[in-house]
């Protein structure tokens, strides 16, 4: 397993750092949140559509470049550091992910060119609760002798604000908790009988509630086979996890560099702030976190490209130590920064806001960290 990059997956990262630094600095995030916008508007999308972010993951006869998780995660991370929004997890990776997976032929044709080219968003539809549960699906789907008919709802979708096609898990056997009897479904958002929340969050990034009233779908919209979309899950979820922690080593570098830049240039009583023991041992403690997680993302990430027999148990410790030093590094640079951390017209404030909810996106520290042990048999 190597962790250098190759002179590809190098031009790729120079193009993501570049156009996040541009295109999507933190300023945009805060201009979307100012008027009052969740997310990214439609022109973002189609510029990285344009520059081929969407089809990473996707396989050249689709309309990708299939260039691997490695070069997906170099792309996440750099808009990481800026925070920028996009559903570039939700529909490049997760979408793109179980459809090139499990999907039928027809699906492949009809959906993976359009996610390509950021003609549409698509979205995993799965939580049911307050917290990261896959297993916890209720949302029947009764088989109607010439499809099936969705009733129930989905709590906090990502993106889901801007989706035009969900992948929706129900239950088409047994009971929530139950691993077996979960299908998925690919669901317009315009279908009939399914209704839209849109979600005012507190990273600006956007989401939805989605309730399903009497949704009719077709056999023709199961995604892989009825009852076992766990085998689909477990491997995209994985891809979920890893990517997320992508994201995270971007904004967790990019907010330790603005703390590690004002210890250097404060003064307090006449002396550098950085100058001071106590909060020397603070930025130590984050660098070498910070250090540690990011060869946890690269093995997580390498493993998914080399087909390794572990991703799932290297998923779960990516994700858990990411979530673990986003939440520190967040508190930690706005508590070095003082009053003026405190300040909205900081970017401090973003980086912790954002920090949330990227801790809990597909499992936090809790979750992945007792599925590690599971895996390893604790």
């Amino acid at each position: 397993m190597s962790f250098v990059l190759s002179e590809d997956q190098q031009m790729l990262r120079d193009t993501a750092l570049s156009f996040a630094a541009d295109t999507l600095p933190v300023a945009y995030l805060r201009g979307q949140r100012d008027a009052g916008r969740q997310g990214a508007d439609a022109a973002s999308r189609e510029q990285l559509a344009e520059l081929g972010f969407y089809g990473v993951l996707i396989a050249e006869e689709f309309g990708g470049s299939e260039f691997g998780m490695v070069g997906m995660g170099q792309i996440l991370e750099a808009l990481g550091r800026t925070l920028a929004p996009s559903a570039l997890i939700q529909s490049g990776v997760i979408a793109a992910s179980a459809i090139g997976m499990a999907g039928s032929e027809a699906q492949k044709s009809e959906y993976l060119p359009k996610i390509a080219s950021g003609e549409i968003v698509a979205a995993l539809a799965l939580d049911e609760g307050a917290h990261f549960a896959p297993a916890q699906v209720a949302t029947e789907a009764e088989s109607n002798g010439q499809g099936y008919t969705l009733t129930g709802g989905k709590r906090y979708v990502p993106n889901g604000h801007e989706a035009d096609v969900f992948i929706i898990a129900a239950r088409t056997f047994g009971e929530a908790g139950d691993a077996h009897g979960i299908s998925l479904f690919l669901v317009p958002a315009d279908a009939g009988g399914l209704s839209v929340q849109a979600l005012n969050t507190v990273d600006s990034h956007g989401a939805a509630h989605l309730s399903l009233d009497g949704v009719t779908v077709g056999p023709d919209q199961l995604v892989g086979d009825a009852d076992k979309a766990s085998d689909i899950l477990v491997p995209v979820l994985d891809r979920a996890a890893i990517a997320q922690a992508a994201e995270i080593l971007g904004s967790v570098q990019a907010a330790f560099d603005m703390t590690l830049e004002y210890l250097q240039t404060r003064k307090q009583f006449g002396q550098l702030i950085g100058s001071f023991q106590g909060l020397q041992h603070r930025a130590a403690k984050m660098f070498t976190d910070l250090e540690m997680t990011r060869s946890c993302v690269a093995a997580a990430l390498s493993a998914v490209d080399d087909g390794a027999g572990n991703i799932s148990e290297l998923a779960s410790l990516a994700k858990a130590k990411a979530s673990e030093l986003v939440h520190l590094v967040s508190n930690e640079t706005v508590q070095m920064h003082g009053g003026i951390g405190m300040t909205d017209e900081h970017d401090s404030g973003l980086y912790m806001k954002r920090a949330r909810v990227q801790e809990a996106l597909w499992g936090g520290t809790s979750y992945h960290r007792d599925r590690y042990g599971r895996l390893g048999g604790y």
